[in-house]
């Protein structure tokens, strides 16, 4: 019996160590294509630009930047309830997501000239 015990024990340590040994996953280098995507679509991106459109019971919004006109959607209550505040043709900071807006809010023309100064 004592025998049997021995065995046991010592196979339980061995193979404790033998899990030990195993390699962590190698990390991925800062800069590579894969790590700057997963960074890109884990952050909400800060759109400013005028209110194109605006439908806060559809939860539809269109933006134009500088460059370009930007369409976006939303699921939330909360938001549709923000989008509600945009009128056409307000200059509005918008927070999106993978094209899902998170928040919106309308920018106010005193905030531009203390930018300015």
């Amino acid at each position: 019996m004592i025998k049997t015990l021995a065995t046991f024990w010592t196979s339980l340590a061995f193979a404790g160590i033998v899990f030990a040994q195993t390699k962590p996953a190698t990390p991925v280098p800062p800069g590579t294509p894969a790590m700057e995507m997963k960074t890109e679509t884990s952050q909400a991106t800060v759109l400013t630009g005028k209110v194109i459109s605006v439908d806060p019971k559809a939860g539809k919004v269109t933006i134009k930047t500088k460059d370009r006109e930007i369409k976006l959607t939303t699921d939330s209550k909360s938001t549709r309830a923000a989008l509600e505040q945009l009128k056409v043709g307000d200059t509005a900071k918008v927070f999106e997501k993978r094209g899902k807006v998170i928040a919106a809010s309308p920018v106010k023309a005193d905030s531009k000239t203390k930018a300015a100064d």
